[in-house]
């Protein structure tokens, strides 16, 4: 059998074996492992309509978002060869929830099948080579910025989340300083203080060390001063009465194309537009990250094979829609694995595996609280923060563009305003300077269709 993995996978053209690179797989599983607790968290946001009336359950999302990480990181080893591992996307998946489903209105089956629909548009481009073409064609300081941008919006998340950032009830503040009263918050300054201190020592597995014993001080500090009710959340941070049970598929393969009716033919289509861009962009960064931190990049920071990572990261959208767990996308986590010396994709396979075993434990996930996984958030962030080194800070012409993506992000909690507007702004000072010949053609395609995007009010106030 080792003999065999070997010959698949390449170890002694990679310079890696078989052992490396199950640790490997361990160690990217285990810095990936908060969006087994923190996804359906995000997606069972309650108080909007939902599936049934309500947020989509606890449970059934844990199910299959560890069954869509499960496969698709498996399919991205096999047909990549990359230590690259999949699982739903930060940030996309709060679009979702907040974007379609809170402010317009969408059923949780007609949000997804716009994820779902954006996914096979997307692999479509890939099937092309369209999506690869773009991504050559792009500066590699904006795919970098990219990266760093997506870091910032997930850790506004992670404060955002913990009650440590609130919008004020009154006052000129967007957002200000939360209520520092009160068990949620307490557990997360202790879970943010031990997962740092984890961190700092470089302990592998820090962050889903610091999720787990959050928790169990969270339970504890629960029973002892709140009876068991200090978590706004049910069933947080209180013990369940079971460890294992069956998966729960309940929301696998919901799908609801009345979104058209709903919203509109234009709008819908206009919906799906928006969403694509974003996940159509979202892997960029993370390729280059990881990309390079593995030394897979050529000299001009291109992947060789990318277009079987883009298929695969592609499909992965498409499956997300349909599992209901929202996109799922390349991790930048993946780097983890990366450091620890994971250079095939025979890592991700076993990080693959490891979501899949995972399915069985979804009453002991959800004991875990928001404030126990915002920590992780917040270093997954700092994780993101890294590549901002390589960016070119002393030539404007780049830098500024790079600086408004990563600042539009999280200031408009959207990674397609910051991918867009770090993409116009870099065309219209290339203009500006008499320079616009050396942006490629399919630059000025993508700006122009991010124009649309930006005047989506106005298109979609003229189709009324």
């Amino acid at each position: 059998m080792a003999g065999l993995l070997s010959r698949y996978f390449g170890f002694r053209e990679r310079a890696t074996d078989l052992s490396t690179e199950i640790r490997a797989g361990f160690t990217t599983f285990m810095v990936m492992a908060y969006i087994i607790f923190v996804n359906p968290i995000i997606l069972g946001f309650t108080g909007v309509p939902g599936l049934d009336g309500r947020g989509l359950p606890f449970a059934a999302t844990l199910t299959v978002t560890c069954l869509a990480a499960g496969l698709l990181s498996i399919a991205m080893g096999l047909a990549s060869n990359y230590p690259f591992a999949l699982a739903t996307g930060m940030g996309l998946n709060a679009v979702v929830a907040f974007e379609l489903v809170a402010s317009r209105g969408l059923t949780w089956p007609q949000a997804m099948t716009v994820v779902f629909l954006e996914g096979l548009v997307i692999t479509v481009l890939v099937l092309t080579r369209f999506r690869e073409a773009v991504m050559d064609a792009v500066p590699i300081a904006l795919k970098r910025a990219i990266s760093v941008g997506i870091g910032l919006f997930i850790a506004f998340i992670g404060f955002f989340s913990s009650g440590l950032v609130a919008k004020p009830a009154s006052g000129p503040l967007p957002v200000g300083l939360g209520t520092l009263r009160g068990l949620p918050i307490a557990v997360f300054v202790i879970g943010f203080f031990l997962t740092a201190w984890l961190m700092a020592r470089r302990m592998r597995g820090a962050l889903l060390l610091g999720i787990l014993g959050t928790t169990v001080i969270a339970i504890g500090l629960n029973e002892l001063f709140a009876g068991g009710h200090g978590f706004a959340t049910p069933g947080a941070a209180r013990i369940p009465p079971a460890i294992v049970r069956v998966p729960d598929f309940s929301t696998f393969g919901r799908l609801d194309f009345g979104l058209f009716a709903k919203l509109g033919a234009v709008t819908a289509a206009l919906v799906i537009f928006s969403i694509m861009l974003s996940d159509f962009f979202d892997t960029m960064g993370t390729i280059i990250g990881v990309g390079g931190r593995g030394g897979f990049l050529d000299a001009g920071g291109r992947l060789p094979g990318a277009n079987r990572v883009l298929l695969v990261d592609s499909v992965g959208a498409m499956f997300g829609g349909l599992a209901n767990s929202s996109s799922n996308t390349t991790y930048i986590e993946s780097a983890a694995g990366v450091a620890d010396g994971a250079r095939t994709g025979l890592a991700p396979v076993v990080t693959g595996l490891l979501f899949l075993a995972a399915m069985f434990f979804s009453p002991l996930a959800s004991v875990i609280p928001a404030q126990a996984t915002a920590p992780a958030l917040i270093i997954v962030g700092f994780f993101m923060m890294g590549i901002v080194r390589e960016i070119p800070w002393e030539d404007y012409e780049q830098a500024i563009p790079a600086f408004v993506t990563m600042l539009a992000m999280p200031f408009t909690w959207s990674i397609t305003n910051g991918i867009g507007a770090g993409f116009v702004t870099f065309a219209v000072i290339k203009l500006l300077r008499g320079r616009g010949r050396e942006l490629h053609w399919m630059l000025y395609l993508t700006c122009g269709a991010f124009v649309v995007y930006f005047c989506l009010p106005l298109i979609e106030g003229a189709a009324r």
